[in-house]
């Protein structure tokens, strides 16, 4: 265990022996040689937060970084002329990123590259054209503490499994008694049971307008036939086949069943039921063609349900939260996806592989109602916006004040002014993961994964040793005035 607070922070070949060289994070490659971890010169291409604060850290290590802003091909070619050690490409937008990837790599082949980059396959394509690139994704940075925060208050992280925990399915880093302790985790079978009844809960339930209507349609056909049939083998004892076939008639309007006028009684039915029948037909059709015309990111039934109750609610479907969403299911949890646009890319992907996606703001109350929030695990902003990930953290707030609100956060003042106003939940800093995923890279420290601590950041070996160090404070490049 290492208590929080703890600042020993041995860098290197130092670090490397404690954390263990068994594995490395991606876009490394298993066996490479040690990285040389001299003081270096680095080229930092970038002009947001992240960049600043990769700066402001590397400087910190004793690494001379010379740093690029919105820099074009004549300043990267000057940049690149001197003598450069490797450069890194930290910037929120991949094509703008890959974009400066490709250009060094022109300029300078066989460079040490290290680029943020959310898209997986654009990393994987990247990989394949520049050899000597490593691909640093912020979701996978954060991905850990994102999936700690909504397993437990005393749950930090929950990251891969570690060779020294056999059986174990994934690895925690746990917060007991002041002390940070790793161990082996499996989800708990109340929340895999809590996400399979909410799951049978959605079946057949009305989520929007569209599927209103849709099933009203469908249940009111569905009632004519149950009524017609149990009416005729009940008074006019034919056989449950019979009895059905005769049914179908009525609700396609064809007509009673033979011999319909010895039971006048039967008659008024009939023609009420294929009048109703008309109308919820119609009904059903103009459902139906809605639901299929809408994309259809929420079913009706199967796995791709609105669940009601033991879910978690993801707010923005951005890579970090499509990759959140993804580690959820493949944990057996239950979760429901909510997103802005309609446009965005990563929509067709949830379908695909059956995450329910609700298109709505999260900040409004009527959406977060129809999601349940009262009823879920936790809520997870993560969209890009960090003041609109606080707006939803305060909607979740007001609606469930006991379920767990986790935000996804970087250097904005306002995060940092609200939640000393109030508690508006886990803050989880993905720009600072990603700066010392970076930091760790160029020492050459390959760690099995990283978390967010709150004043410091946890790194986990893959021996399952356990050190921390404090986050970077700052955005702004120390050396620029």
């Amino acid at each position: 265990p290492v208590p929080r607070g703890h600042r020993a922070w041995p860098r290197g070949t130092v670090l490397s022996a404690v954390l263990g060289r068994a594995g490395y994070r991606a876009g490394s490659r298993r066996g490479a040689d040690p990285v040389d971890n001299a003081a270096m010169s680095i080229v930092v291409i970038g002009e947001g937060a992240l960049a600043g604060r990769a700066c402001r850290q590397l400087t910190s290590e004793g690494h001379t970084v010379n740093h690029l802003r919105g820099a074009g091909d004549k300043e990267l070619a000057v940049a690149l002329g001197e003598a450069v050690t490797a450069v890194a490409v930290l910037l929120h937008e991949d094509t703008a990123a890959i974009r400066y990837v490709l250009a060094v790599e022109h300029l300078r082949p066989g460079t040490r590259i290290y680029v943020a980059l959310f898209d997986r396959t654009a990393a994987d394509q990247l990989r394949a054209v520049v050899p000597e690139v490593t691909i640093i994704s912020p979701a996978d940075a954060a991905l850990p503490t994102l999936l700690g925060s909504v397993m437990g208050a005393d749950v930090v992280a929950v990251g891969p499994a570690l060779p020294e925990n056999a059986g174990a399915a994934r690895t925690v880093l746990r917060r007991a008694n002041g002390f940070l302790q790793v161990a082996g985790f499996d989800v708990p079978q109340e929340v895999r049971r809590a996400g399979v009844i909410g799951r049978l809960q959605g079946q057949f339930r009305a989520h929007d307008g569209n599927s209103a209507i849709l099933l009203t349609g469908l249940i009111g056909m569905a009632s004519i036939i149950v009524i017609d049939t149990a009416m005729l083998m009940a008074f006019k004892h034919l056989g449950f086949l019979t009895s059905a076939m005769e049914a179908v008639a009525v609700l396609s309007t064809v007509g009673p069943a033979p011999d319909a006028d010895e039971y006048p009684w039967y008659q008024v039915f009939a023609i009420v039921a294929m009048l109703s029948a008309i109308i919820f037909l119609a009904v059903f059709t103009a459902g139906m063609v809605e639901h299929l015309l809408s994309g259809r990111y929420v079913g009706l039934f199967g796995r791709r349900v609105m669940p009601r109750s033991g879910h978690v609610v993801v707010v923005g479907l951005g890579q970090v939260g499509f990759r959140l969403c993804q580690e959820l299911r493949a944990l057996g949890v239950a979760v429901i996806a909510l997103e802005r646009s309609e446009h965005c890319r990563n929509l067709q992907l949830a379908r695909a592989i059956n995450i329910p996606v609700y298109l709505g703001d999260g900040s409004m109350r009527r959406t977060m109602q129809k999601l349940r929030v009262h009823r879920s695990l936790a809520v997870v902003a993560v969209g890009s916006d960090e003041l609109d990930n606080v707006a939803i953290a305060i909607t979740a707030r007001a609606l469930a004040a006991g379920v767990p609100v986790v935000i996804r956060a970087g250097t904005h003042d306002a995060i940092e002014e609200t939640a000393s106003l109030f508690s508006i939940g886990s803050v989880v800093d993905v720009d600072g993961l990603t700066v010392s995923a970076v930091s760790d890279w160029f020492a050459g420290d390959h760690p099995a994964f990283l978390a967010d601590a709150g004043s410091d950041i946890a790194v986990v070996g893959w021996n399952g040793a356990l050190l921390t160090r404090p986050k970077t404070v700052g955005s702004e490049c120390p050396h620029v005035g």
